[in-house]
This record gives structure tokens, sequence and C-alpha cells, in this order.
């Protein structure tokens, strides 16, 4: 069976994320998470990106997933960094991450 189609007829396909979504686990009082914080907002500006600060002291899940082993950052949902990201890592893990839309990749990989 192939698993790129729906299995059952109401069954719909997940759609791939429409725009990236940077998320920044962190906590008050941590400089590393400020610079963290800092450096995603020069990389993302005017770039069409969703940031979620998320503040894991008011969840003990995250409290007890994260500890001290922050700040992480997420982008379109898989860790892309922990503790420090340079902004040329940040813009190159963005970059691979960003969802393309279907009239580019068809032109992209015509062209190959």
């Amino acid at each position: 069976m192939d698993s790129s189609q729906p299995t059952h007829k109401n069954e719909r396909m997940p759609e791939a994320p429409r725009s990236t979504v940077v998320t920044l686990y962190s906590r008050p009082g941590c400089h590393l998470c400020d610079e963290m914080k800092a450096t995603v907002d020069d990389v993302t500006s005017g770039l069409p990106v969703t940031i979620e600060v998320v503040d894991i002291t008011t969840d003990p899940d995250l409290e007890r997933r994260f500890g001290l082993e922050i700040p992480v950052l997420l982008v379109n949902g898989r860790k892309a960094a922990k503790y420090r990201v340079s902004a040329e890592d940040l813009k190159r893990i963005i970059d691979g991450r960003t969802p393309r839309p279907a009239a580019a990749e068809d032109a992209t990989s015509q062209s190959r």
C-alpha cells in the first residue's frame, strides 16, 4: 500500500507547515536564553516565521524535560540547537527546514 495515500476515504493527508515555526524553550533570568532570542529575532526579521517562546517554569513536564539544559531551539518541531547558535548556523537551519511551495519544488527538480 502506498503510504502517501490516505488509508480511508475520509482521511486527509497531513498538510505540510505553511510557514516556519521557531520554538525557543527558555526560563526567566537565563542569559543564554536572552542571547538565543536576540539571534532568533535578528535572523528571522522580515521572514515568514512564527516565533514561539515557551517559559519552561510554567509547566512541570517541560521543567523535568529540559531542566537546566536550556535554551533549546526547535525549527518546525525538530531540535535545532541547544545553549547557543550562531546567526549563520540558524540561517542555514531555517533555510533547510522551510517548506517550499510545490511550484518551486517542481521547477527545481526539473532543472536538475
